[in-house]
């Protein structure tokens, strides 16, 4: 073969196997280094992903409201009587529970989470006023008066999670509609020692001081800073539990 044969095979040759890396190069999606993956991770987790949330599923678990309370089968011990819908109705956080938030836990804004929840546990309310303030107004609340600590305070104690960055109540509303985690037990023991029936400590607070100024119930003018705090929990003091108590004492 001619020196002139050769160099054209070789250039055939040289050209089919560029060819054929391009196409394999452009079949096979290249590898990420963990830094890469975590700039896309970062960058989907943006502010404007924030703004639009997916409505949270509902799970296999239901509440039953029985006699006043709700029970759920898989954690019988936690037995609010107010559903996430009545505490918000009733006038609760000032208005200012799914506001605009920075979360230092996950280091992230958020807005608009109130949108992941069912649509008609908000008719009837203005969204602006009654969900999504970021000013307090206490004359939105049940009782007139300011009660619970701020996202910063509750965040510095440890006791805000990456999961529900607004906070328990936010973790209520999503265990209401059937979400399952691992921290649910956490947060049943949390409203067991607030609002529970044998260790809640602001609802034995609540009754004692109705008994011991010997006004009923539901009057308001005793401790109507406990009783909203109550409210936020998903509780509300009722002449059943009180009778209950008073007979124990």
């Amino acid at each position: 073969m001619s020196a002139k044969k050769k160099s054209v095979k070789a250039k055939s040759a040289k050209s089919a196997k560029s060819a054929k890396s391009a196409k394999s190069a452009k079949s096979k999606p290249q590898k990420l280094s963990k830094v890469g993956k975590a700039k896309i991770s970062k960058e989907s987790n943006s502010d404007q992903k924030n703004e639009n949330p997916t409505p949270a599923k509902s799970g296999s678990v239901k509440p039953q409201k029985i006699g006043g309370v709700i029970h759920f089968s898989d954690y019988p011990s936690f037995k609010p009587n107010l559903t996430p819908k009545q505490i918000l109705h009733m006038g609760s956080f000032g208005g200012t529970y799914f506001r605009p938030i920075y979360s230092s836990i996950n280091k992230q804004n958020y807005k608009n989470q109130h949108k992941q929840l069912p649509a008609d546990w908000f008719t009837g309310l203005n969204i602006e006023k009654q969900i999504t303030s970021e000013k307090c107004n206490p004359e939105i609340n049940k009782y007139k008066v300011k009660a619970g600590s701020s996202l910063t305070d509750w965040e510095t104690s440890g006791w805000i999670k990456s999961q529900d960055p607004y906070g328990w109540f936010q973790w209520y509303c999503r265990f209401y509609q059937g979400r399952r985690t691992a921290d649910d037990k956490r947060q049943v023991g949390r409203w067991d020692n607030y609002a529970g029936e044998i260790r809640g400590r602001w609802r034995r607070n609540l009754i004692k001081k109705c008994i011991t100024s010997n006004k009923s119930h539901d009057d308001a003018t005793v401790s109507p800073v406990i009783r909203q705090g109550l409210q936020h929990w998903g509780y509300m003091l009722t002449k059943k539990d009180y009778e209950q108590f008073k007979k124990k004492m």
